[in-house]
């Protein structure tokens, strides 16, 4: 099945979230159980009353299949980052606020003639941008134009406006229509399509964190998140899906790191085997030694309780997580 495909079938599956963006400004866009099923868009892309997305380029896209360790020591993340190669990702990179007037590539028609303003975070992957009808707002924007927008009053003028917010890649766009959070939401972000913009992050200038195994001459543009085995769409603990936990082992087949999967196929083995940790020699990579740390609380999920699998656990992966050395404060 081409790439373009496997796209379009994830558009069509509800447990599917996607992001568009980078390390400290990234769009998401994820169903919410008892919504209304997505509009399918012309080409690859999709739109619900909360936000929307729409996939172009797709030939250009390199996936990346990967996993990494959760927070809680029973989970695991996973994801396909959709990346391109360095020097080649499409965007302006403005560094100042700037008007670019009527967004005639908006998801929605009624959203065509609301007028687009580039953020001007200078990213690498992503120009991140605000669209509103607002006169007041408007106004308030143009009046900052030229200028960073966290040294006027570009933002104060932002956060309780509420406007649309429009991550724009090489590959597509993320649109989301929802609130920002904040205040106006309690302190979270909305259920769904959401944003976040950490002015922390977008400081170290990196374009993702340590922790998701790019390799060398890409770039992370935008992500294809599939139903996790393991928990919901909200993040709750689920029952073990093993049909997700396939689906996505194939993906990570095709599109991982064919090292880190023998290892984690090792490890299975081993522990099937009755292998003792102290026998298996450990990896001396950042990145296999979370893959060996994830087939382990894997195989606890899908197998239950073996035997050899406490020492494994003691010895192999006693933390939560293997901390990101260069993300400040994250």
């Amino acid at each position: 099945m081409t790439l373009e495909n496997r796209l379009r079938d994830a558009m069509r599956n509800p447990g599917t979230g996607w992001s568009m963006g980078s390390f400290g400004a990234i769009a998401e866009f994820h169903h919410v159980a008892g919504d209304p099923a997505a509009t399918p868009l012309s080409g690859c892309g999709i739109v619900t009353a909360r936000g929307g997305i729409r996939l172009e380029n797709i030939s250009a896209i390199r996936p990346v299949a990967w996993e990494g360790l959760g927070p809680r020591p029973h989970r695991w993340q996973q994801g396909v980052a959709l990346c391109l190669p360095e020097g080649e990702t499409g965007t302006a990179r403005r560094s100042v606020l700037t008007e670019l007037g009527p967004d005639t590539g908006a998801l929605r028609d009624q959203d065509r003639e609301a007028v687009l303003f580039d953020l001007g975070l200078d990213q690498p992957q992503v120009d991140f941008c605000v669209r509103t009808s607002d006169p007041a707002l408007i106004a308030a924007l143009r009046a900052e134009c030229g200028r960073g927008v966290f040294e006027g009053h570009a933002m104060a003028a932002i956060l309780p406006a509420h406007p649309h917010r429009v991550a724009l890649t090489g590959i597509g766009r993320v649109e989301v229509f929802q609130k920002i959070g904040g205040p106006d939401t309690g302190g979270v972000s909305p259920p769904g399509p959401h944003t976040h913009v950490l002015p922390k992050l977008l400081r170290s200038r990196r374009t993702h964190s340590a922790n998701t195994p790019i390799p060398p001459g890409l770039v992370p543009v935008a992500g294809l998140h599939p139903e996790s085995p393991a928990m919901d769409t909200m993040g709750a603990d689920r029952d073990f899906d093993a049909a997700a936990f396939a689906d996505f082992q194939r993906m990570l087949a095709e599109w991982g790191n064919a090292g880190r999967n023998a290892l984690k196929a090792r490890v299975w083995a081993a522990l099937a085997e009755g292998v003792a940790p102290g026998d298996f020699p450990p990896p001396d990579d950042r990145h296999a030694r979370t893959a060996l740390r994830v087939a382990l609380r894997q195989a606890e999920r899908r197998d239950g309780p073996l035997p050899a699998l406490a020492a494994w656990r003691a010895a192999f992966d006693r933390d939560t997580a293997e901390p990101d050395e260069d993300a400040p404060g994250h």
